[in-house]
């Protein structure tokens, strides 16, 4: 599943490029003084670091002992989504120990040996990771514990359960995404970096997290369709193909695209929630790390929309796009700008014909009429060829350089958007 994958939604070279400094962007780099650490906790942000160097830059980023909380969670959570994806371990096996998981976190010596995953160092050592949840403070070892127990549970309930109605996605990606977002939130409020609410509303939270992955499933249908996975609802695709993989077909390409439209219109949905979300967080840090993704989401599902091409390959964002996107998403006017501005876009592809065009329409006033942007904005955003020509000339640079880096280096956080 790579939980976590879908909450960043952008591979690792985007975090680099915050390396650099532009229109009041704060440089994020590792902010982590290893003199400082114990052992244990040091070797905790070394497997950050090998499992997924994208959310380790980003981590580092983040201000006090929130950073610290966050790294724990983020092992916790890799470590449990490890013994779900393996799949040589039987199912006898696999239930209870997902459903147990969360009370190996008081068990120092528990540990897994027997896993192949490639990243089953999280489990050989987990009596490290173990240890570093217990030096947590009570008030994040009770988020993590509790959104771990609640994560076991529903993986092991979908291990034998198909996808099929619209409530079983929405199901299905609050387990998976959802309640990565309500832990998070309620980490940076324990943390008091945020206020209160941030952890209290987790219908917010979970639509976050609900954004996230539910633009990562549909924009990766033919990478699922390959590696035998499927995550679209029965209930929607069943109205246009007798099987999922029947829309992969060119002759039903035009329904392919009908049903892939409805899924975006119903993933829309969930943009007001963000906006409000996003509008309510106080510290850059946070918004930051919160923000990032959901612009690389919108613009992805613009790029998707009414695009033959989700069936037939991959279809990704520009380069030069995505950092763009980066340097202006640093606080809520700008990013309800950008929202605006790729709505637009999708309004602007809406077929008359599509069976979902009055309902897709309809979600895009009501997100038009919270993210009205500046004409300030607006002009940044569509009509600055310097500012833009100085943002792809600091792409090109940066992506050259990354690409010689990417060689030696494979990255774990792979997405197909960026």
């Amino acid at each position: 599943m790579e939980l976590l994958k879908k909450w960043l939604g952008h591979p690792e070279e985007l975090y680099n490029l915050m390396k650099f400094k532009m229109g009041g962007y704060k440089a994020v780099m590792p902010q982590v003084d290893e003199d400082s650490l114990s052992a244990s906790l040091r070797i905790c942000y070394k497997y950050l670091n090998q499992t997924s160097r994208s959310f380790a830059t980003v981590i580092q980023a983040l201000d006090g002992e929130l950073r610290n909380a966050v790294c724990i969670f983020y092992l916790v959570l890799r470590a449990l989504d490890t013994v779900e994806d393996d799949m040589t371990i039987n199912l006898e096996t696999k239930i209870p120990m997902l459903q147990n998981f969360h009370s190996y976190l008081y068990q120092p010596d528990w540990k897994f040996m027997e896993s192949k995953e490639q990243h089953r160092q999280v489990l050989e050592d987990f009596p490290t990771i173990s240890l570093e949840f217990r030096n947590l403070a009570k008030v994040y070892q009770d988020v993590i514990v509790e959104v771990c127990h609640r994560m076991g549970l529903g993986m092991a309930e979908f291990l034998e359960k198909k996808v099929d109605s619209k409530q079983d996605w929405d199901r299905y990606c609050h387990y998976v995404a959802g309640l990565v977002g309500i832990g998070l939130s309620r980490l940076f409020s324990a943390s008091e970096l945020e206020d209160p609410i941030i952890g209290h509303d987790t219908e917010l939270a979970n639509s976050m997290g609900l954004f996230l992955q539910k633009t990562n499933i549909i924009r990766d249908y033919l990478e699922d369709q390959v590696e035998d996975r499927e995550f679209w609802p029965s209930e929607v695709w069943s109205k246009y193909v007798k099987k999922l993989s029947d829309l992969a077909k060119p002759e039903n390409i035009d329904k392919a695209v009908q049903c892939m439209n409805e899924l975006i219109t119903n993933t829309l949905h969930h943009v007001p929630d963000v906006l409000i979300y996003l509008s309510r967080l106080k510290n850059r840090s946070v918004f930051n790390f919160c923000a990032i993704p959901q612009v690389m989401a919108i613009a992805t599902l613009a790029a998707c929309y009414n695009n033959k091409q989700v069936f037939r390959g991959t279809v990704k964002i520009r380069k030069g796009q995505a950092v763009t996107l980066m340097m202006d998403a640093t606080n809520i006017d700008a990013v309800k700008a950008i929202m605006y501005q790729y709505v637009e876009e999708i309004y602007q592809k809406i077929p008359s014909t599509d069976p979902s065009s009055s309902r897709t329409q309809q979600i895009i006033a009501s997100i038009r009429s919270m993210s009205v942007p500046s004409s300030a904005l607006l002009s940044r955003i569509h009509y600055s060829p310097i500012y833009l020509s100085c943002v792809m000339l600091l792409a090109a640079l940066s992506w050259q350089y990354l690409s010689t880096v990417s060689k030696a280096t494979e990255e774990f956080v792979h997405t197909g958007e960026n």
